[in-house]
């Protein structure tokens, strides 16, 4: 079904041909997409696993042996083939919706899903500028890392379980951005949490892996308890999840500033904390590093860890009635965003340093979010999944260069480490300008991080004549600005630049990668020079293009915050601060590294000092280990296990009652004499029992 368009938009898509232009109402097609890819990959990994069971065993094998032979050809096309066709819906959903005489949201109704008296929630989608902008980005990006999924898991046995995981990942992924009522917008949610465990978990094999898989699921489920309450709280209160029901009806229900919405968005934000890896649970993102490389870049650009800035954008209206919620989350990002950052100054695994920077950079959009520069944290997140992915992919070319010389003559537990690198820039010369454009970006020179990240520090700033303590949150966005270019200059030198480390006879086997793995990096390294474009500042000649879209969604929030961008003197001094952070950061990054003796990892000393702090990560994990952890083992193993299950469950219950079982047979046994005048004198004894009850009761 094509979209009529009318009006002055139809003079402007005079030239766009009519089948480029969908209705919304096929917005079911990009969850349906990965989906199928899902069950179609599942099946075939199931299927080479072994004979097809209910069939002959001649012909299950024959099938087994045809599906062993093409399953990789298969897998490929439908791996990447679902994800590119969703993208491409996207982007004629785009089109469509961009043109409609009405801007207001579009909900598809798929089915009554959950009709209990008042309960009433619906399967149904939302397709409105937020999910239209999500959608863009989960499916675009997402279709980059599938493909350069090709290259990097081509010999991995696991090859059709992985590419069923990663469209499940993206299936529920778009569930969550398209979802019209919390408790759809759960369903993703949760799902997404699952296909982390799995994905992370991958090499299962490996104890290091299977744990990091599991931190991942139990850290996010504390998250899960506070989104939960949230959406009672919200029920109780006006009797709907819908979306559109709850940001029109809760504001009217409820007090600006009261107990009550303050409670619900902290809940919400707890949710959020989670999957969004902020402080305190921000612990289980460097460890999802276990898993392959790409998922990586997948959860840290383009999925999971944005769906808490966009639950807090999504309900913003709420967030804007709870001031003190609202600088809460502002002062948590920036927080994190620092704290994230200082760690990420002392580590030598390159994902690890990836990683940290996810969460710092996650920490800016939610100062974002929070200051209510809404748009601005938006337009962050969307610049982030580009030089996110690009970084997380370019160190994926990186470590399958280094696994393959380190296979031949090291050991390839090494191979991640930047101490082990270095002069990498010879043999892979594009990784080595693609990923400077990434480090560039996220450090803050004139790309498009720089536009997402500035207009973010420029309105915390403009906050702070209404609350000082904004201007607090601008030196440490400002500041950690600084760290992270030190930080992504000291990965690049480390890792591109000065001697070789990886040894000589390591050397003849580092090669750039193939193309289905460059040529994502190509695309990427494009959209981050000139992804920024989309919200170009007027004073770079642009017109916000991205604020005026997303204007209906954050219109309402924005009529209580009033959020301003300085103008004149200050906007330009702000600018000037930004860059010279930048600038100051990356030559000392550089200049400090590249200048230093760096030896090999099985050499190098053991830190010292803050560095050593740093290193370890200020021993949040340790303690977390020593306060929580341990604790909750020992009373689960000393009062559960050993107290109720042991002594109260089995010894009262099982064994208990299987004791009085067994004493009441022995009783009933004594009357087992074998002598049939006793069996007589008990019946007959019985009978005048009965005749007495029965006279009595007359």
């Amino acid at each position: 079904m094509l979209l009529t368009l009318a009006g002055p938009a139809a003079q402007a898509l005079e030239a766009v041909p009519r089948w480029l232009v969908l209705h919304p109402h096929w917005v079911w097609l990009t969850v349906a997409l990965p989906l199928a890819g899902f069950l179609i990959n599942g099946k075939l990994a199931i299927a080479a696993s072994g004979p097809v069971p209910l069939l002959p065993p001649k012909l299950a094998q024959r099938i087994t042996e045809m599906v062993r032979r093409y399953q990789h050809g298969i897998v490929t096309v439908v791996g990447t083939g679902v994800l590119l066709a969703a993208f491409v819906v996207s982007l004629m959903l785009f089109l469509g919706f961009q043109f409609l005489d009405t801007q207001s949201a579009y909900v598809l109704r798929l089915w009554s899903w959950i009709p209990v008296g008042r309960f009433q929630v619906d399967m149904a989608l939302q397709v409105d500028q937020l999910s239209l902008v999500m959608l863009l980005v989960v499916t675009g990006v997402g279709s980059l890392i599938h493909l350069f999924s090709v290259g990097y898991m081509r010999e991995d046995p696991g090859y059709a379980r992985y590419f069923a995981y990663l469209n499940l990942f993206i299936a529920f992924m778009l569930v969550l951005v398209l979802g019209s009522s919390f408790l759809v917008m759960f369903i993703g949610w949760e799902g997404v949490g699952l296909c982390s465990y799995l994905l992370i978990g991958f090499w299962f094999e490996d104890k290091a892996n299977s744990d990091a898989g599991k931190k991942a699921f139990l850290v996010n489920r504390i998250g899960d308890v506070g989104f939960m309450i949230a959406m009672f709280m919200i029920w109780t209160t006006v009797g709907s999840l819908d979306f559109s029901t709850v940001l029109r009806e809760l504001p009217a229900a409820v007090p600006v500033g009261g107990a009550l919405i303050t409670a619900i968005t902290m809940f919400l934000f707890l949710g959020a904390t989670g999957k969004s890896a902020q402080i305190p649970l921000y612990v289980w993102l460097p460890d999802a590093m276990a898993g392959p490389t790409p998922v990586s870049a997948l959860i840290h650009a383009a999925t999971m860890v944005t769906a808490g800035v966009y639950l807090v954008a999504r309900t913003g209206v709420l967030f804007a009635m709870a001031p003190i919620s609202s600088t809460i989350v502002a002062g948590v990002g920036v927080v994190t965003a620092l704290f994230a950052a200082s760690m990420a100054l002392r580590q030598y695994d390159i994902k690890k340093v990836l990683a940290y920077s996810t969460i710092s950079q996650l920490g800016y959009m939610f100062l974002g979010v929070g200051t209510g520069a809404f748009a601005a944290g938006i337009f962050h997140l969307i610049t982030h999944a580009f030089f996110k992915a690009l970084l997380f992919l370019g160190a994926g070319s990186v470590i399958h260069a280094m696994h393959h010389a380190y296979h031949e003559v090291h050991s390839s537990e090494d191979a991640q480490d930047m101490r082990n690198m270095g002069g990498l820039r010879k043999a892979m010369p594009w990784t080595t300008v693609l990923m400077w454009i990434a480090a560039l970006a996220i450090a803050g020179m004139p790309l498009s991080g720089f536009f997402s990240k500035d207009e973010i520090l420029a309105y915390a700033f403009g906050r702070g004549h209404d609350n000082p303590v904004f201007y607090l949150y601008y030196v440490l966005g400002i500041v950690t600005a600084l760290m992270t270019a030190f930080y992504m200059a000291r990965l690049m030198a480390m890792t591109f630049h000065g001697k070789s480390r990886t040894g000589a006879d390591a050397e003849p086997y580092l090669h750039e990668a193939p193309w289905i793995m460059t040529g994502p990096l190509v695309v990427l390294g494009i959209l981050t020079v000139f992804g920024g474009m989309i919200n170009l500042p007027t004073w770079a000649g642009g017109h916000h293009w991205l604020q005026s879209w997303l204007l209906p969604i954050t219109a309402t929030a924005e009529m209580y915050l009033r959020p301003e961008l300085p103008h004149g003197t200050t906007e330009y001094v702000l600018i000037g601060l930004a860059l010279t952070a930048a600038l100051v950061g990356l030559v000392a990054g550089y200049r400090l590294t590249v200048g230093q003796t760096i030896v090999p990892a099985r050499d190098a000393p053991e830190e010292r000092g803050f560095w050593k702090v740093l290193y370890h990560k200020y021993y949040v994990d340790e303690l977390y280990d020593a306060v929580i952890v341990r604790p909750l083992i020992l009373f689960s193993q000393r009062f559960l296990w050993k107290g109720v299950d042991t002594r109260v469950v089995d010894g009262v219950f099982v064994n208990g009652s299987a004791g009085i079982s067994r004493f009441l047979g022995q009783i009933g046994s004594r009357f087992q004499t074998g002598q049939l005048g006793f069996y007589v004198l008990l019946f007959v004894l019985g009978a005048l029992w009965i005749l007495r009850a029965m006279v009595g009761g007359g």
